[in-house]
């Protein structure tokens, strides 16, 4: 299974530690398969958002959790900012603002 192909996003490149728990688990896989490259790029950047490894590791099994409950995008969250075939929309431009001046 090492060789399987696992989609990534469409910016966002699919981390190991992810593609790990995707193979490790054939629902979750299944499932992150059928969601869009979008979506499955809103995941990565959210999981790659994460500062600290123990932050990462809890992201990744929220991941697991959510999809297998139905989730096809993380919820509560901005979105990709390093998309370049979009505009970053004017209310995530004033949460990124607030967060640089933290």
């Amino acid at each position: 299974m090492p060789n399987q192909r696992v989609s990534g996003g469409t910016v966002h490149a699919l981390p190991a530690d992810l593609r790990k728990a995707l193979l490790a688990n054939q629902k979750m896989l299944t499932l992150w398969e059928d969601i869009t490259p979008l979506a499955r790029n809103e995941w990565i950047c959210w999981l790659e958002e994460a500062k600290k490894a123990e932050t990462r590791t809890i992201r990744i099994e929220k991941a697991r959790s959510k999809l297998l409950g139905g989730m096809r995008r993380p919820c509560c969250w901005i979105g990709c900012i390093h998309r370049t075939d979009k505009e970053v929309s004017t209310s995530v431009r004033g949460i990124l603002n607030k967060r640089s001046k933290k």
